[in-house]
C-alpha cells in the first residue's frame, strides 16, 4: 500500500457513489481511450472498432502513452547466457529466468543475440503511438482534429512530480465536466497518462471509472511482473489500486488471453475490409514482435488482440463476465495483498471470444474503402 499521505491526497467516495459508478454505463458512454498504439499491433483492432462504433461509443479523445521492453534487456541477457551453458543450475536461477525462459530459449534456437535487440525507449514510444494514432483515424475515415493528444514522454518517478501533458490535462478537463456524466478511460498501456492526471486533480475520481487491462486475475498467486502494462511504471500501476478511482479491472493473463486471433481468420474477415482492414492484415502479416521475440514460422501461430477486452467490456457487458470484489494492493514485488476492507473494484473473469470477434468483424464490414 502507498504511503498514507499520498492516499489522503484523494477524496473518499461513497458506497452509493462506487455502485452508481461501476454499473456498466450501456451504449453512448463518454469515452477516453489511452493506448501505446504502437507498442504492437492489438490496439490498433480495438481503437479501430471503437471509430467504427460511433452508434455505440462516445469517443471524446485519444491519449497516447509511453512503452518500451528495455526494461527487459538485462535480465533476457543473462538469460541466455544461463541456457547457453546448459541451463539453470539452482532454484534461484530458475526464478530468475521466470517469464522470460521462452523468449531466451527462442533466442538461443535462432541465434539471436539479445544485446543487438533495438528496444523502442519510452520517449519515442510516446510519440510513435501519437502518430499510429493518427494513422487508425485515417484508415478508419474519422477526421483526428481536436480528438488526439500526446502523452507522457517517461514513466513515473515521484507521486509529486505528475507528468503535466496535453494528454493528462485533457483527461483531467473532461472528468471535471460533471454536468456531462462520468467519463470511461479505456487504458490499455502503462498507466502514466492516468496518474498524472490523477495526482494533478485528486478531485476527478468522483467523475471517471478506469478501465484497465493488464496482469493477472488479483485471486492468482502470482508476480505481475511479466505484465507490459503493469511494470513499466510501477508508481503508477500501485496510484491506480490504492487512490479510490472507480476501476473496472480486465485482467490480460487468462481472460484478455482468450482473444487470439489467426491468419485464416485475418485472410477471411480483415483483409479486404476498407482501408482499416488492410492496414489490420498488414500489421498481423508483419508483426514486429515476431523479430524482437525470435518468433518462427508465425504462419501457423495466432496471436493475442489483448486490448480488444477493453472495448468489447464497454460494448455489451455479455462479452466480458466480470464479479464484484474489493480493490487488493500491490506490494513491492508486484504480488497482489487482498483486504476485504478495501474500496469496491469490478473484475472480469471470462469472456465471449468468438461474439466479441463476431462484432468486431460486422464493424470492419461497414469500413470506408
Amino acid at each position: 500500500m502507498l504511503d498514507q499521505d499520498v492516499i489522503a491526497r484523494f477524496p473518499k467516495l461513497s458506497a452509493e457513489l462506487y455502485q452508481r459508478l461501476l454499473a456498466h454505463p450501456g451504449h453512448l458512454a463518454r469515452v477516453i481511450i489511452d493506448t501505446d498504439t504502437a507498442n504492437e499491433i492489438d490496439d490498433q483492432y480495438a481503437l479501430a472498432w471503437a471509430l467504427l462504433s460511433p452508434d455505440r461509443v462516445r469517443l471524446e479523445g485519444v491519449t497516447a502513452v509511453p512503452f518500451s521492453f528495455a526494461h527487459h534487456q538485462d535480465n533476457l541477457i543473462r538469460s541466455v547466457a544461463i541456457l547457453k551453458r546448459g541451463g539453470p543450475e539452482n532454484p534461484a536461477e530458475e526464478k530468475f529466468m521466470g517469464g522470460l525462459a521462452g523468449w531466451a530459449q527462442r533466442m538461443v534456437d535462432t541465434g539471436s543475440d539479445p544485446k543487438e535487440t533495438l528496444f523502442t525507449l519510452p520517449k519515442e514510444g510516446a510519440e510513435l503511438s501519437y502518430q499510429e494514432i493518427l494513422r487508425v483515424f485515417g484508415k478508419c475515415g474519422v477526421d483526428h482534429e481536436g480528438k488526439v493528444y500526446r502523452g507522457a514522454p517517461g514513466y513515473l518517478e515521484s507521486f509529486d512530480s505528475p507528468f503535466d501533458t496535453p494528454a493528462a490535462r485533457f483527461i483531467v478537463e473532461s472528468a471535471r465536466r460533471r454536468e456531462d456524466g462520468p467519463v470511461y478511460v479505456l487504458a490499455m498501456g502503462a498507466l502514466t497518462n492516468i496518474a498524472s492526471a490523477l495526482l494533478m486533480a485528486p478531485d476527478i475520481i468522483d467523475n471517471m471509472v478506469v478501465v484497465w487491462t493488464a496482469g493477472f486475475p488479483t485471486y492468482a498467486p502470482f508476480s505481475n511482473e511479466p505484465s507490459l502494462n503493469l511494470v513499466q511504471d510501477r508508481l503508477s500501476s500501485r496510484l491506480l489500486f490504492d487512490c479510490g478511482v472507480p476501476q473496472v479491472y480486465l485482467p490480460g493473463y487468462h481472460v484478455g488471453a482468450q482473444l487470439k486471433i489467426s491468419l485464416p481468420e485475418m485472410e477471411r474477415f480483415v483483409k479486404g475490409q476498407g482501408a482499416i482492414g488492410d492496414y489490420l492484415h498488414h500489421l498481423y502479416t508483419n508483426n514486429p514482435l515476431h523479430e524482437m521475440f525470435a518468433i518462427t514460422g508465425a504462419e501457423a501461430k495466432t496471436w493475442v488482440i489483448w486490448d480488444m477486452i477493453n472495448v468489447a467490456w464497454l460494448l455489451d457487458p455479455a462479452y466480458v463476465s466480470t464479479f464484484d470484489t474489493q480493490a487488493p494492493s500491490l506490494d513491492p514485488g508486484l504480488y497482489w495483498r487482498q483486504d476485504s476492507m478495501r474500496h469496491p473494484m469490478v473484475e472480469a473473469y471470462d469472456l465471449n471470444r468468438d461474439a466479441i470477434f463476431e462484432d468486431f468483424y460486422r464493424c470492419l464490414s461497414k469500413a470506408p474503402l
